[in-house]
């Protein structure tokens, strides 16, 4: 049977500018446009612009939509003041990852929740059982299909930003929002990302999303596809649910515990707390090859000659110029600088646990 795929606003966009189109979470997405390395390296130079329409835009109103938010997350959601951001994790009773998610406060009863194109409905589902058990009068609204998204990433943003919404980067700082509008188009707008490098999302009404595109395009951006952005955000340590974290992983497994308000009340907060006395079993390690060799998803990790876990994410950062990788070892394997051997088509070859993130970027 063939699979049904949804397309964003921007699809003929993508096929005009030559995209290579592939599946991605239920969605035709571009995995490159120019090249995976090229783009990446665009990004880290001057500007990219990614497609992320696909993911699940949720809107939370009402008296309790705070209360709602914060059951069903990580974070001390009722801190969070008024046009600010923050990065959280919807976790299950036993603390297993749903999604990882970035929420927007917009108003004093109303929020706005980004989750990952692959769980939107998870997410969506386990929002509304919560709603109708605990915090009926929140009015959910799933706007993935009429709100478009666009990242806009790389350290030259900000001024190329500023010759179309005058004073608007000077006005955001990290993990702040603003409705607004950005060459004449409305929209909301976030200096969030996921690359490690400062930018900004992008969020107008999705049929104005292929003239915005355009626009940034023309200021000099770089369309950059699904491949460019995985390499983005491994480079900066950041971990992608379903492949790093998933519902069998917790955030303290996770090395996510900073994103855990383990003195709030929440769904997951009595596992959590359990977790972290007892202290888990295995963690995740960052580690660069020390031989030559890229290591891959699902390649195995070795230690003294015995398995002890496999790989996340693993391959080439073009930014520093070698292999690097995540996995979950035993926790006593996964201090820095601990040897390690990556099976790499048969043969062991020597890799050493470092310090997340792999890049971090020069801040002015």
């Amino acid at each position: 049977m063939t699979q049904h795929l949804s397309r964003t606003a921007l699809y003929d966009t993508h096929v005009a500018l030559d995209g290579r189109m592939v599946p991605f979470a239920g969605w035709e997405m571009p995995l490159q446009f120019q090249g995976i390395l090229a783009e990446a390296r665009a990004v880290r130079a001057t500007a990219g612009l990614f497609d992320v329409s696909h993911m699940g835009r949720i809107w939370l109103r009402g008296a309790q939509a705070a209360d709602l938010l914060d059951w069903v997350t990580t974070a001390d959601v009722p801190s969070v003041a008024l046009n600010r951001a923050r990065y959280t994790l919807v976790c299950n009773e036993a603390g297993g990852i749903i999604d990882d998610c970035i929420f927007y406060r917009l108003g004093d009863q109303e929020y706005l929740l980004i989750a990952n194109a692959a769980n939107r409905d998870a997410v969506w589902s386990w929002l509304q059982r919560w709603r109708t058990d605990r915090f009926p009068s929140v009015e959910l609204d799933d706007r993935t299909l009429d709100v478009g998204m666009i990242a806009f990433q790389g350290p030259q943003t900000p001024a190329l930003l500023d010759r179309v919404a005058p004073g608007l980067a000077d006005e955001l700082r990290p993990f702040r929002c603003a409705q607004t509008k950005v060459a004449g188009v409305e929209a909301l707008v976030g200096r969030t990302g996921y690359t490690g490098e400062d930018g900004f999302e992008i969020m107008p009404a999705m049929s104005d999303a292929p003239k915005l595109w355009s626009l940034l395009q023309e200021l000099g951006a770089v369309p950059c596809g699904l491949g460019a952005r995985d390499v983005l955000r491994l480079e900066a340590g950041l971990l992608l649910h379903g492949t790093d974290m998933d519902v069998d992983r917790n955030p303290i497994e996770a090395g996510l515990e900073r994103f855990v308000a383990l003195d709030s009340e929440s769904v997951c907060v009595e596992a959590l707390r359990s977790i972290q006395r007892s202290g888990p079993a295995q963690r995740l390690a960052g580690f660069q090859m020390v031989g030559r060799g890229i290591a891959r998803h699902g390649y195995a990790i070795f230690s003294r000659g015995e398995t002890v876990g496999e790989v996340t994410s693993g391959g080439y950062s073009p930014t520093l110029d070698r292999s690097i990788g995540l996995g979950y070892v035993a926790s006593e394997l996964a201090p820095l600088g601990s040897r390690l051997s990556i099976d790499i088509r048969g043969k062991l070859v020597d890799a050493e646990t470092v310090a997340l993130p792999f890049y971090s970027r020069r801040r002015a």
